[in-house]
């Protein structure tokens, strides 16, 4: 009986989360209705509240879903690299490419900073955040990278993938920055290498 609660509480979270997500992409967070959200997936404001506090909070929640998708991308990305270097270039890369697509610029790029306050201290970028000084801290051992400080390094390139990100969701033309800014992206990082080039 137990169980069973558990999996339907899951159901519903689940439930509201992809409504949101649509609401949130279609209409953008301030003009979601959470009552229409509610009645299409057949659930009561109060199964919002319990399972997420008020409309931030399936916010965050969103956002964290979407980031991590994000993050996996980028990595698979990444992956298909053959060395370490070029994985780390390539999923940067990848993170400002996804600033193209509507849904993470409206949710995670314009919506979630607004009201979720500075992306770099959201949950979902600490995880990203650790993969790179990861990713850093082997290539300075290889002795590809410079001996700087490695989670220096890995916050400065994730911050400067972000705010290229941001950039492009706020721009009239995105498709022109993301070019200007995969650039000055890829020149930053290279910075960083003991032999660039």
């Amino acid at each position: 009986m137990a169980k069973r609660r558990v999996e339907m509480m899951e159901e519903n979270r689940a439930k509201l989360i992809a409504a949101a997500r649509k609401a949130f992409a279609d209409k953008g967070y301030a003009a979601a209705s959470m009552d229409e959200l509610t009645a299409e997936v057949g659930l009561t404001r109060g199964a919002l509240y319990h399972n997420f506090g008020d409309k931030r909070g399936l916010l965050a929640a969103v956002v964290n879903q979407i980031d991590a998708e994000m993050a996996s991308r980028a990595k698979e990305i990444g992956a298909q690299s053959e060395r370490d270097w070029e994985g780390l270039l390539a999923e940067g890369i990848a993170y400002i490419e996804m600033a193209l697509d509507p849904e993470v610029q409206r949710i995670v790029l314009l919506d979630g900073p607004a009201v979720l306050g500075d992306p770099s201290q959201w949950p979902s970028q600490n995880s990203c955040l650790q993969a790179t000084k990861q990713t850093v801290e082997r290539l300075i051992t290889q002795g590809i990278l410079k001996p700087v400080d490695a989670e220096a390094a890995a916050r400065l390139l994730n911050g400067a993938a972000l705010n290229a990100a941001l950039w492009i969701a706020a721009s009239d033309d995105p498709k022109g920055v993301l070019l200007k800014a995969i650039e000055a992206f890829r020149s930053l990082a290279m910075g960083l290498l003991v032999r660039p080039g």
